[in-house]
């Protein structure tokens, strides 16, 4: 792996750091702007719709400008947000610092265009993988400071996350190079940059990664129901209070770290990413259905250990197959498609999962999500008997 590399994966886990700050204690910042759970509900909904729109227009002009002047940009304007959420006095304002962040919001996206520029096609999996581990040591590390820093004041952690931000695009201006060449750089024009609708279409247009596009969607909708609707679940099924549930959210980042840091790099390399998409989707199901079967506390742990295997291995091999299906110069215009997909499952996958927990069953989400999974399956099974790697290469050159 070239030096860049590491650098980038240095500049996820400080950005994923101030976000793992903030994230949860943004509820509070409206509590002392006396609003309620609707208007924070409100603000990660505004945050997910925003992210739907610019995801595919950053990674697009990233294609066109360069990746670093795009992720700076992105950088610089996650620092401000956070400075705009530390001085906040109203909800005007924070409403503000959320949109501002939702808008510049990209810079995992661009970070894995960045290392598709920079890995060949045997590391491009190993290096998305590694940046997932950077993001959730990042996401690990950052609930637990923002914790202790939240006894000096609210204000404190927005405004150290605020310098993290700073810090990393001072970092990333000195020291990361840029990864796209000029000459294999987007030539459209400028007004085609900015149509989202072009943006967004482009990308789903491609046959032969649409059937990839579809996993990714299904995926990441399975995992809704684990990410936002879990508290509930274990508290009306083992009695789970919040300090418990706290306590099993740093059990399954653990298991993710485990995943990502040790086992991945090793089964890639004995198995491949074609057979880890599937056997990783089979995981899903069968970790899923564990959860919404478990009727004691304990076996839930096997059980998400089983999900976290599936995603570890399924989400960088998907990711790595499908950008060796897309040029050079529509990399960033990929990475923010996968984004809008990943914002429409924040904006459905929730409801889904509070519709179905509220009028089926506490355990609907679970089931939901090894079907979703399943469905996964037979997708990948379908694109896996009409391509191959080498058709999939081939298309990607242009024979």
């Amino acid at each position: 792996m070239p030096p860049s590399f590491f650098i980038i994966l240095i500049s996820v886990f400080v950005d994923m750091l101030g976000y793992g700050i903030m994230l949860p204690l943004l509820p509070f910042f409206v509590q002392a702007q006396d609003g309620g759970a609707a208007i924070a509900g409100g603000l990660m909904s505004m945050y997910s719709a925003i992210q739907l729109v610019s995801g595919p227009i950053l990674g697009a002009l990233s294609d066109r400008y360069g990746r670093k002047p795009i992720l700076l940009l992105c950088l610089f304007g996650t620092a401000a947000s956070y400075l705009l959420l530390g001085l906040a006095n109203s909800l005007v304002m924070i409403f503000l610092a959320v949109f501002l962040d939702g808008l510049t919001g990209s810079n995992l996206t661009l970070a894995h265009a960045y290392i598709a520029d920079s890995t060949t096609a045997e590391n491009r999996a190993k290096g998305i993988n590694y940046s997932q581990l950077a993001f959730g040591l990042g996401i690990m590390a950052g609930p637990i400071l923002g914790g202790l820093l939240s006894g000096y004041g609210l204000s404190v952690p927005a405004l150290v996350a605020s310098f993290f931000a700073f810090a990393n695009t001072v970092f990333g201006f000195f020291f990361l190079p840029e990864s796209l060449s000029p000459e294999r750089r987007e030539t459209k024009p400028i007004a085609q940059v900015f149509s989202w609708a072009g943006q967004f279409t482009s990308i789903f247009r491609k046959k032969n990664i649409q059937n990839f596009l579809a996993v990714l969607f299904l995926l990441n909708l399975a995992f809704a129901g684990l990410q936002t609707n879990f508290p509930l679940f274990s508290n009306a099924r083992f009695g789970w209070t919040p300090a418990q549930n706290s306590y099993f959210y740093l059990y399954v980042g653990l298991c993710g770290v485990i995943v990502q840091g040790v086992l991945f790099a090793r089964l890639q390399a004995q198995f491949g990413e074609r057979k880890l998409i599937p056997a990783g989707l089979t995981f899903m199901v069968i970790g899923l259905a564990g959860m919404a079967f478990a009727p004691d506390a304990w076996m839930i742990f096997p059980a998400v250990a089983v999900v976290a295997l599936g995603t570890g291995i399924s989400i960088p091999s998907l990711t790595a197959l499908v950008s060796l299906r897309i040029p050079e110069n529509e990399q960033g215009r990929l990475m923010g498609g996968n984004q809008t997909l990943l914002a429409l499952t924040n904006i459905f996958g929730p409801t889904i999962a509070g519709i179905s927990f509220d009028f089926v069953a506490i355990s609907a989400p679970y089931w939901l999500g090894s079907v979703f999974a399943l469905l996964a399956v037979g997708i990948w099974k379908m694109d896996d008997r009409r391509w191959t790697m080498d058709d999939g290469l081939s298309i990607v050159r242009g024979q």
